[in-house]
């Protein structure tokens, strides 16, 4: 699993939260670098923070899906924007989740599990 977030307290946590989850996370600080650890890694999941220097969340899932070699990876994404004009952008640029910032973990855990079970 990767995850993509400029926040680095945030960071700690979410991989923290995961690897006691039992999940194996990595992390990329920006849009630029997650989106070359997408195309390194092939992670199962990202969990995809959407406003991030150089490129933004929504960029980084456009691209992840133009790109036939990891165009079927499971993106979850994480922002702060509620509108719902918003989480309809994320989900037409190709996201499988969308959870608002503030979350609790147990949401985190409970979206990560539900994208991971889909078939």
């Amino acid at each position: 699993m990767l995850v993509v977030e400029d926040d680095p307290d945030m960071v700690r946590l979410i991989v923290h939260r995961l690897e006691e989850a039992g999940y194996r996370v990595t992390s990329a600080a920006d849009g630029v670098d997650g989106l070359a650890a997408v195309r390194e890694t092939r992670p199962d999941l990202v969990v995809l923070d959407w406003m991030m220097p150089g490129l933004s969340g929504v960029e980084v899932c456009t691209r992840i899906r133009a790109d036939d070699t990891i165009a079927k990876t499971r993106i979850l994404m994480l922002s702060a924007k509620s509108r719902q004009s918003d989480i309809d952008r994320a989900f037409e640029c190709g996201i499988d989740e969308f959870l608002r910032k503030p979350f609790s973990l147990r949401e985190l855990i409970l979206g990560i599990d539900s994208v991971l079970t889909r078939t």
